[in-house]
């Protein structure tokens, strides 16, 4: 067995694990910090893979942007845990229908005789001259141009929905009213009293 191969098994072995321990945390913020976990050991299977844009980029923008985010759309939706608990046993067997689903066509897909060694062969060794971001943009903007500009599509949705969910109303609590705010004026608010000195010698 080569180095290749030995990195390649841990870096799936912690794949896994925080993978499988990200679903059944039930703290939000050690799920995202076993999600960040899993996100490291994707981005070193990458790197044996000859593709340390992607990896690069897995790092920076998802554990460094898109999980912040995420750890400050938990923390701002301040979901109600005895609800989510009553209604989950309503929705399990749904979910589980859509579990094996999945499951499934992930199997069909993935599969041996589709991503097998026989099929697919092992990445060719490059020169140090040799840019991922090269070729990764040849790919990008002239083959799959059209599923790039569908994906960022639905990000702008995803953006949409988030912010949407926070700013939704909530009860038992104070909002602010830019609108109400800019029309306010000086004689609605203050009141200019007049007092004599005699009123002042009396008290």
């Amino acid at each position: 067995m080569t180095f290749d191969q030995i990195l390649f098994y841990v870096f799936s072995f912690w794949f896994i694990v925080a993978s499988l321990a990200m679903i059944f945390s039930r703290n939000a913020a050690k799920a995202v910090l076993f999600l960040i976990l899993s996100f490291f050991s994707a981005a070193g299977i990458w790197i044996l893979l000859e593709a340390e844009f992607l990896a690069i980029i897995l790092i920076l923008v998802y554990v460094g942007a898109v999980m912040v985010l995420f750890l400050f759309v938990i923390k701002m939706l301040n979901i109600d845990k005895s609800t989510l608990r009553a209604r989950f046993t309503g929705y399990l067997p749904l979910g589980l229908i859509v579990a094996v689903i999945i499951v499934f066509e992930m199997a069909m897909v993935l599969g041996y005789n589709q991503f097998g060694l026989d099929v697919v062969v092992a990445p060719v060794k490059h020169t140090a001259d040799y840019s991922n971001i090269t070729i990764l943009a040849l790919q990008l903007y002239t083959d799959y141009i059209y599923s790039f500009e569908l994906a960022a599509v639905l990000l702008l949705i995803a953006i949409i929905a988030a912010i949407t969910l926070v700013h939704r109303k909530r009860i038992n609590c104070k909002n602010q009213s830019i609108v109400d705010q800019i029309k306010v004026q000086a004689k609605d608010r203050v009141r200019l009293v007049s007092i004599s000195s005699k009123n002042k010698e009396n008290k």
